[in-house]
């Protein structure tokens, strides 16, 4: 895809620089213009982890990244990446409560532009110690129709296959990066807080695969700090820290961030963990999944991770919680909807239906940790995501056959559904007249992962909402085979910009096309 300059854009970088407050805010720094002069200091500050970009709207986006110890954020915005009229502003202090991380949202942002930006940090225990600068770029959302492009998947550092250095570190990060997309989703799972990542693996051959270790990766994860330090591995690698710095992130989480397979109820049988109580643990996840990720959180429900995105006149993106909000896994066979069944829960469904009855967008982007039609076991008489087999619509299955009939009888148009989770990438087209459950309108599914862990798959096939296979490339039975198999995937979506069409296409680490479609949208 064509690189877009600063020049290509409707609003100029003077028209950014010029307006004052009202042009860009940032809290309640807005209106502050410069620093005063300060002078490096012998013992600085460090940026330990790069910086990362998230949530980018049209007129907004969170920018985030940690010290290495208390120092306020500081930050110049340029729609340049020379910085030439930057403008400059204080963000907030990064302190021990946050280990050291903090987030910044810039908002009144020209749409449908280049911005880059540089942080530092000022240290609050001799104000003339400045770190060295760290870059950034994210692109906002556009207020007329040109043409998206987003990557999503899933899967980070799973199964013990970590960041091997020898092999040239998680490089399908890399390989995203070179298409240049507006912004990433990123599916879940994106660290295994229940997978140690030991020194070294075997492999299939026989060989080794050596990994980074770190003491917060050596057991499973139970304290707050042990939970930070899972997004905190994951960022020494060096193809995520730069993909970080020019891609911005949409993340949601699943299991893994917490522990394989939970829910809000379960008292873990597992002798890794002193502590069994899933509850505790999962909010200290959701307090690091927040703290180490450039998430823009909800006003007055700080652990929420649901949320939607606006990029312009062609896409809305949902990003849903499927986890903190179910019922107990178990047999899944309900044939009442009720508590137990619950799978998104009732409030969460009434935003999602709400948000996507006043959407104005072409495409509406449902992006779910969890895939709708393929069943994943938790164990061998439980399931852990909806489907449960063939059949009707039963237990959690009719929270998802609530959601597709309200779609269906509001006529709301062009709903595409992206996912990971089961390791493995397929394109399937779920189809009413194929189901047991008949009233929705037909729509996409496409499932892209892992990103650096295990492959697995295939699932088998639930029919109740008529899921069609068209494509799927898998190790074919085989479990947990490593990056090095070749068998990590990714999903790039491209909008049209002058016919809206949505070109989807399916991709290896290697970056070869697998699968791709073209997909009208509905008047």
């Amino acid at each position: 895809m064509k690189k877009q300059k600063a020049s290509d854009f409707r609003l100029s970088r003077r028209s950014f620089v010029a307006g004052g407050a009202g042009v860009i805010t940032f809290g309640a720094a807005a209106g502050l213009t410069g620093f005063p002069a300060i002078v490096r200091a012998a013992s600085r500050p460090v940026i330990t982890l790069g910086v990362q970009s998230g949530d980018v709207t049209t007129s907004s986006g969170m920018i985030w990244a940690r010290a290495d110890r208390p120092a306020r954020m500081l930050v110049e915005v340029a729609t340049t990446e020379s910085f030439k009229n930057a403008r400059r502003v204080p963000g907030p202090a990064a302190l021990g409560a946050s280990d050291f991380s903090t987030k910044m949202d810039l908002s009144g942002l020209p749409a449908g532009q280049d911005i880059f930006y540089r942080v530092q940090f000022q240290d609050l225990t001799d104000l003339k110690s400045l770190s060295e600068p760290v870059t950034g770029h994210f692109r906002t959302g556009p207020a007329e129709r040109r043409t998206v492009s987003f990557v999503w998947s899933g899967d980070t550092a799973g199964q013990g296959w970590g960041i091997n250095e020898d092999w040239g570190g998680m490089k399908i990060y890399e390989v995203m990066r070179n298409h240049r997309p507006d912004f990433f989703i990123h599916s879940g799972d994106t660290v295994y807080a229940d997978n140690p990542i030991p020194a070294e693996a075997e492999l299939p051959d026989g060989g080794i695969w050596k990994n980074v270790t770190t003491e917060e990766k050596s057991k499973v994860a139970e304290t707050l700090d042990e939970f930070r330090g899972q997004w905190k591995y994951n960022m020494l690698d060096a193809n995520v820290k730069r993909f970080n710095a020019e891609v911005p992130m949409l993340v949601q989480w699943d299991d893994h961030e917490t522990v394989n397979n939970w829910y809000p109820n379960e008292i873990l049988d597992d002798d890794r963990y002193k502590i069994k109580n899933v509850a505790l643990l999962a909010a200290r996840a959701n307090q690091a999944f927040h703290e180490l990720s450039p998430t823009r959180q909800h006003a007055t429900d700080r652990e929420r991770v649901y949320r939607a995105v606006n990029y312009g006149p062609s896409l809305d993106v949902f990003l849903l919680d499927m986890r903190s909000y179910r019922g107990d896994n178990s047999a899944n066979r309900q044939t009442d909807r009720g508590p137990d069944t619950d799978f998104l829960g009732s409030e969460q469904i009434r935003w999602l239906e709400q948000g996507l009855l006043n959407s104005e967008a072409t495409w509406k982007v449902i992006a779910s940790d969890m895939p709708i039609g393929i069943m994943v076991r938790d164990g061998k008489e439980h399931f852990e995501n909806g489907a449960n087999g063939d059949g009707p619509a039963l237990g959690r299955e009719h929270d998802i056959a609530e959601i597709l009939r309200f779609i269906k009888q509001n006529d709301i148009k062009n709903v595409v559904w992206f996912t990971a989770d089961v390791h493995y990438t397929a394109a399937h087209y779920y189809d009413p007249n194929k189901a047991q459950f008949q009233d929705f309108k037909p729509f996409w599914e496409f499932v892209s992962g892992p990103l650096n862990a295990g492959s697995f798959g295939p699932g088998d096939m639930d029919n109740t909402f008529g899921p069609q296979v068209v494509y799927v490339k898998s190790p074919e039975g085989k479990r947990n085979l490593p990056p090095s198999a070749g068998l990590q995937f990714f999903g790039h979506a491209r909008i049209d910009g002058e016919t809206d069409v949505m070109t989807v296409t399916l991709r290896d680490i290697a970056d070869e096309a697998l699968y791709s479609v073209d997909i009208e949208p509905e008047a």
